[in-house]
């Protein structure tokens, strides 16, 4: 016999939220986590937050973002979660409910620090997904088109490594070169105890990992150090719209690193009533504007939360 509660008032926290168009083209909506609820939301001409529908999934959303295939006017949802499967969703419209495209199984159900769900990313342009787990795997799925002009996805590439843990990871824009994702890790193998201060000392390491689309396979192209307290990836735009790369989040400064580009440091703003001994942390981040394959250039900035 299996079980499964529901509770009469359902969850109100979101652990989760992504931005996109998916009920149609050119409408601006939200798609948010509540635990194990999926909710699609629209402001109305008002400007007030509607919701559209809700619906079970039956078990815990740990990670979400979106992706469109290029030259596609509609966003799919990528969905990391407890199922031990890759989900990808879509809104349908006539039916107002969201409809499963693929549901792609890579290891036991549960949440696990070995099997990949807490993080995912996707490639800007909508080419690759990456999902990874806490320690050690990582799985990349190429994206593409079947003949009926429906989403399909590649069997996994693996982009493992031993002995890894992983603190963020996202999709880097490169335009169209082959697909990079950029993941903050550290090998414990490396990791010592200082038997005079009885610290524990790590190295913290960004790291870019490309997928090649002509010999279909993931390596690690680029690794640099970056500050112990270093939490948060944010990707800069790239290609024709910018510089790329990404901008690292650390305790009081935002550090800006890319293979090809100089170095580039900034403290956060804090207020004056602020203790010094109080460090300052950005928890969430977004790009607002994003480059499309029918526009060559979009205005970019950044929002962000601190803690």
């Amino acid at each position: 016999m299996h079980l499964y509660a529901v509770t009469l008032q359902k969850s109100s926290g979101i652990t989760a939220a992504v931005y996109g168009s998916f009920s149609a083209a050119r409408q601006h909506e939200l798609v948010v986590a509540r635990g194990k609820v999926l909710e699609l939301m629209r402001p109305d001409d008002n400007g007030k937050i509607q919701s559209v529908h809700a619906t079970e999934v039956f078990g815990v959303i740990r990670s979400m973002v979106t992706c469109r295939l290029t030259g596609g006017n509609r966003d799919y949802i990528a969905i990391g979660s407890d199922s031990g499967k890759i989900v990808i969703l879509e809104y349908s419209g006539d039916k107002q409910c969201f409809e499963r495209v693929h549901a792609e199984t890579y290891g036991k159900t549960g949440v696990r620090r070995i099997v990949p769900g807490q993080y995912i990313a996707a490639d800007p342009r909508g080419r690759a997904l990456m999902i990874g787990a806490v320690e050690k795997q990582k799985l990349v799925y190429i994206l593409n088109r079947d003949s009926a002009a429906r989403l399909t996805i590649s069997s996994p590439l693996e982009a493992h490594k031993s002995n890894t843990l992983c603190f963020d990871l996202i999709g880097v824009d490169v335009g169209f070169d082959n697909p990079i994702f950029a993941a903050i890790e550290v090998d414990t193998e490396e990791v010592e105890n200082d038997p005079d201060t009885k610290e524990v000392l790590y190295e913290k390491v960004l790291v870019f990992y490309e997928l090649d689309l002509g010999l279909n396979h993931v390596v690690r192209r680029w690794s640099d150090a970056v500050d112990p307290t270093a939490n948060k990836l944010i990707p800069v735009p790239g290609g024709n719209d910018g510089p790329g790369g990404v901008i690292v989040c650390s305790e009081n400064f935002l550090v800006y690193k890319s293979p090809s580009q100089p170095e580039r440091r900034c403290a956060m703003p804090r207020r004056k009533d602020l203790p010094n001994e109080h460090g300052l942390l950005i928890t969430a981040a977004v790009v607002i504007g994003r480059p499309t394959s029918s526009s060559s250039s979009c205005r970019q900035s950044v929002a962000t939360s601190t803690r």
